[in-house]
């Protein structure tokens, strides 16, 4: 997706999708170790640099690390962003900058929005949370925002409908491929029951919902000691 476009096609095709990134921000600012002044804070999956922009604005005192593989996304949040030295910018993956070693234990908290979903279920998954729980400092949060598999089969015709109609009202035709079923491609949901083993397997504990719009939902974790 075009990044100049990415955040306007995702308020029209996401509930609430406007005010992830507050959430996110409020959440983490009020956890144990990220409430402390001065705190570093990882934006893995940064794109557009939308959570940046809300950190920045909730607690202009963080030390923050941007990772993208992207390198079209992170130049959007540059320019967003502008010169902004409480930021650092990392093309890179999780993966790959934890296990340069020095990143790891060292992150108060950090923020993940619509990340874990387009990885597949192969290893991939699981990789990413067990390199973000090694990049947290023990008792460190995580918020995580992912479209998720359904938990209520005899609501998903009804659920869809809803979607459908929410798109068209946010100005989008679904029929015309702009919608929730292009930006659906390439993507892995995971029910609760799946996200709990992988999450706990990772070194945090069980998940705790924090948001639900439609089939998207945000979770705070914590790391385990």
């Amino acid at each position: 997706m075009n990044p100049a476009g990415y955040d306007r096609i995702q308020n029209q095709v996401i509930p609430g999708y406007g005010s992830l990134a507050r959430l996110a921000v409020a959440l983490l600012a009020a956890s144990p170790l990220a409430s402390v002044p001065g705190s570093s804070v990882l934006v893995a999956g940064c794109g557009t640099g939308t959570e940046l922009l809300e950190a920045i604005a909730q607690r202009p005192d963080w030390q923050l690390a941007a990772i993208d593989p992207s390198a079209a996304m992170l130049a959007e949040a540059r320019q967003k962003l502008g010169e902004t030295p409480q930021i650092s910018w990392h093309q890179s993956t999780v993966e790959a900058l934890v296990q340069q070693g020095e990143q790891g234990g060292r992150y108060a908290g950090a923020i993940a929005v619509l990340v874990l979903q387009s990885l597949p279920d192969d290893g991939r998954k699981l990789a990413f949370l067990t390199s973000l729980a090694r990049g947290l400092r023990p008792g460190a949060q995580l918020v995580l925002v992912d479209l998720m598999q359904s938990a209520l089969p005899s609501l998903e015709a009804q659920i869809d409908a809803a979607w459908q109609g929410f798109q068209r009202a946010s100005g989008l035709d679904p029929a015309a491929g702009s919608g929730l079923d292009t930006l659906s491609e390439g993507l892995h949901p995971i029910g609760l029951a799946r996200l709990t083993s992988l999450v706990n397997a990772a070194g945090f504990g069980d998940p705790a919902r924090v948001f639900q719009a439609l089939g998207f939902e945000g979770f705070l974790l914590q790391r385990r000691d």
